[in-house]
């Protein structure tokens, strides 16, 4: 069976960035969770992280990455070791989600491939429903000085009326 599951959207804009996450967790056809919480605090709360794909892979790869900004206190080299070892390491390779992460100043993607992308436009989505959001969350960028948190939340709202496996159950956190 098939565990698919959320939507994560970060934005940034004007020294602010916000990361949404829907809730849904689907096995094959079946919704089986409407409230997953995908989207954390960490360091602090000074850094935002939202991972799609296996929720014990995220979850250990959210640890990982905040044992890298212990390490090194800096958001862009705790985000280029986390993806040098994700590649290098056999247990880490194997991992299966994607990762944003970000605090005021930057926004990455990270992934099991050694990408650390840092997207042109301030805002990165991953998941089934990354698209729409992504999509939706230019548009509102580009037309409207709506805040970060509210372009987050209707943007993953637009997602969830789109993708059948995003739902309307989002968080939101903005630092």
């Amino acid at each position: 069976m098939n565990i698919r599951s959320t939507t994560i959207l970060g934005v940034r804009r004007d020294g602010k960035l916000a990361i949404a996450g829907d809730g849904q967790v689907t096995l094959d056809k079946t919704i089986v969770k409407h409230g997953a919480r995908k989207v954390r605090r960490i360091a602090g709360g000074t850094v935002l992280a939202g991972f799609a794909g296996s929720a014990a892979d995220g979850i250990t790869l959210l640890e990982k990455f905040e044992g890298k900004l212990t390490e090194y206190k800096d958001i862009v080299r705790a985000a280029v070791e986390l993806a040098k070892d994700w590649r290098q390491d056999r247990a880490l390779r194997r991992l299966e989600a994607l990762m944003v992460v970000g605090n005021a100043a930057h926004l990455y993607v990270l992934s099991g491939t050694g990408d650390v992308i840092e997207p042109d436009e301030g805002i990165a989505a991953i998941g089934s429903g990354g698209p729409y959001a992504q999509a939706a969350a230019t548009a509102l960028l580009r037309h409207t000085n709506l805040d970060v948190e509210t372009i987050a939340r209707e943007a993953l709202k637009v997602a969830g009326s789109i993708d059948i496996y995003t739902n309307d159950d989002i968080v939101v956190e903005t630092v």
